[in-house]
């Protein structure tokens, strides 16, 4: 008996109900996993658009939090996930450009095991500094840093992240030297800034406007190549140091497999949430974070440029890697 036409039988009818799937998605609610701590910008950009994206697509999106290793624990569990659209990943650029060449181990592969859907935000750095901290401005920091003995200490939301590197290319322009102390993220290497643990930190607006506004972190800085549009009138590093720069994103990633159309449809979605005005505003009031829109195939060519770029930086500061 020739069975053949029972199998493609089955075959044709299973991909007519994976085509169909794909065409209901989503029948069930989404969830939006965040590689840092609340209150970084990632964690914020996260929570801005996920109601707005649950509502266009007619089911819930929830965000979860999942910091540490700089990122490594979020990435590893999108990336088991079943590729289904249903779990996906908000995370820092530090995932697929600098932890692939920071780390001797992974459990996964962040560039292989995890497919980008769409850049969504993107921003300056800043320096801040705690209140009792003799300097209020750059230049002055970058004095009262090199006379310090012993040297002061900065916060960093982990080993690896753009947050240590950036300081770290910043002592090696500046000729100082400080103590790095790592923390689980953005939000609490602020926290300890703010509360004297540490004395300075390089984070993103986010995390350090609302201590601004309270007078527990002073600004000296932003890590720009140029001023940041929504900050003028502070200045950059750049401008002190040519050739440093340190302009940062987070993007939406699914797991690799995820079908075409899925991945298509989140893209289309979440930059027509991006490009309302009361998200736009939304964003700038919480510290100079931008909607980041482009194409697939432009991020695609800003991921490969900024791998290359930390590649450099790794390399020219002689980090070890970490296991």
């Amino acid at each position: 008996m020739n069975h053949s036409w029972p199998r493609f039988a089955l075959g044709a009818l299973l991909a007519v109900l994976a085509i169909s799937a794909e065409a209901q998605y989503p029948t069930k609610p989404i969830r939006i996993i965040v590689a840092v701590a609340a209150g970084g910008a990632p964690d914020l950009a996260a929570r801005t658009i996920a109601p707005r994206l649950g509502k266009s697509l007619g089911q819930p999106v929830v965000v979860e939090n999942r910091g540490g290793a700089n990122g490594n624990v979020a990435g590893q569990t999108v990336a088991q996930a079943a590729p289904d659209g249903y779990t996906l990943l908000l995370a820092p650029d530090s995932l697929t450009v600098i932890n692939p060449f920071l780390y001797k181990r992974l459990s996964f592969d962040p560039v292989k095991d995890l497919v980008p859907v769409c850049a969504v935000i993107r921003n300056q750095f800043v320096l801040a500094v705690h209140p009792s901290v003799p300097a209020t401005t750059f230049r002055e920091f970058i004095e009262f840093a090199r006379k310090a003995n012993p040297p002061i200490a900065y916060a960093s939301a982990g080993a690896g992240s753009q947050h240590q590197l950036l300081m770290e290319l910043l002592k090696t322009r500046a000729g100082i030297n400080m103590l790095h102390v790592p923390y689980k993220g953005g939000a609490p290497a602020v926290a300890a800034t703010v509360a004297g643990e540490t004395l300075a930190t390089i984070s993103g607006g986010p995390s350090t406007a609302p201590h601004v506004r309270a007078g527990t972190l002073r600004l000296l800085a932003s890590t720009g190549g140029r001023r940041s549009e929504t900050a003028p009138d502070l200045p950059a590093i750049g401008e002190f140091y040519p050739g440093y720069e340190g302009t940062v994103w987070s993007a939406l990633y699914a797991p690799r497999g995820t079908p075409e159309p899925i991945i298509a449809r989140l893209h289309e979605e979440v930059n027509a949430v991006l490009a309302e005005n009361e998200v736009k505003e939304l964003f700038r009031r919480s510290g100079g974070t931008q909607p980041y829109i482009v194409t697939r195939a432009e991020f695609g060519e800003v991921i490969q440029r900024d791998s290359e770029k930390y590649a450099k930086i790794i390399k020219d500061l002689k980090l070890a890697p970490e296991e």
